[in-house]
């Protein structure tokens, strides 16, 4: 038995070196993980105020800046609508920017007269103002201060811009940052999401599933223990049907499809969370999602615009 002993701990002392070996290759290839993912990658717009065809009379678009709630500087661009009239926020998906909703925000003032603003979300956009994002965190601070930003928009008359009713749009981390938002704000009316992850640590898992090409096992659980450790205690992984749960909202309209992946199916089971089933409408079987709204053609984008649009004008009023 003593052998035994002798010869283990032998064994063991000369695995140690390997051990820490590997221990550190993971702690660097984890470090290197989410540091890419905590920085997104940027690419040109897909369009611009003025890079946008458009007929009828001029398009005015202006560039915005305000701070969010951490006092770190926003930006986003600002279609005004009629006085008074309801605003609507556009959230874009991880990976994408404000210009990804450009032209749905575009028809949705053309058709409503409501102001429209499109942020770029921290770490989104070039050269973004903050470099990271937290999958959500302060992401839904970040949409808090640009209903504030709204909130103090003055006419010409020096009267409130934006009436009392505010709706957000948002897709994927847009849709969880608008839950996060909603949740703290009771101005915000109605809510139209597209393809909700279940957490913050879904998206985590998810970009991390993407960004490897392929399905690596227990690298993306163990990146998000790493995301968790990278933000020091300030990451927060509340599950959306627990923030549906608690909303006191009017109207939502929940949207996926099978382009979606399984975040179709954690918007089903997002249907099932709210207080009131009758103030929730469910459309899961597009055949588009806003993933692939830039590149939409005839009547699936047309179909799509449409759908949001009726849905905002009729419960935003």
């Amino acid at each position: 038995m003593a052998s035994r002993r002798r010869l283990g701990k032998k064994l063991f002392k000369s695995l140690l070196p390997i051990l820490l070996v590997v221990t550190v290759a993971l702690v660097v290839a984890l470090a290197f993980i989410v540091r890419g993912i905590t920085h997104p990658p940027r690419r040109s717009y897909l369009v611009t105020p003025k890079s946008f065809q458009f007929s009828g009379p001029a398009l005015k678009v202006t560039d915005q800046t305000w701070r969010n709630r951490d006092n770190s500087p926003a930006r986003g661009w600002l279609l005004k609508g009629a006085d008074g009239a309801p605003a609507v926020v556009l959230l874009h998906h991880y990976g994408a920017d404000r210009s990804w909703l450009f032209n749905l925000g575009v028809k949705i003032n053309e058709a409503t007269n409501f102001t429209i603003l499109w942020p770029d979300l921290r770490g989104h956009g070039l050269g973004p103002p903050v470099q990271w994002t937290s999958f959500g965190t302060f992401e839904g601070e970040d949409v808090l201060a640009a209903i504030d930003f709204l909130r103090a928009l003055k006419t010409d008359n020096s009267n409130r811009l934006v009436g009392d009713q505010i709706g957000l749009f948002g897709v994927e981390l847009g849709a969880y940052a608008a839950l996060r938002a909603a949740a703290q704000n009771k101005g915000v009316k109605v809510l139209v999401l597209d393809s909700v992850p279940r957490n913050a640590d879904e998206l985590v898992q998810a970009t991390v599933k993407s960004d490897l090409g392929m399905g690596v096992p227990l690298v993306p659980a163990l990146a998000s223990l790493a995301t968790h450790a990278y933000f020091l205690g300030r990451y927060e992984n509340t599950p959306a049907c627990e923030i549906a749960a608690s909303l006191s909202i009017q109207r939502v309209l929940l949207l996926s499809g099978p382009d979606a992946g399984e975040l179709r199916e954690s918007t089903i089971e997002l249907s099932r969370c709210f207080k009131d089933p009758a103030s929730v409408e469910v459309k899961t079987d597009l055949p588009l999602t806003a993933f692939n709204l830039p590149s939409a053609t005839g009547e699936a984008g047309e179909g799509y615009d449409r759908q949001v649009i009726e849905f905002l004008d009729k419960n935003l009023r």
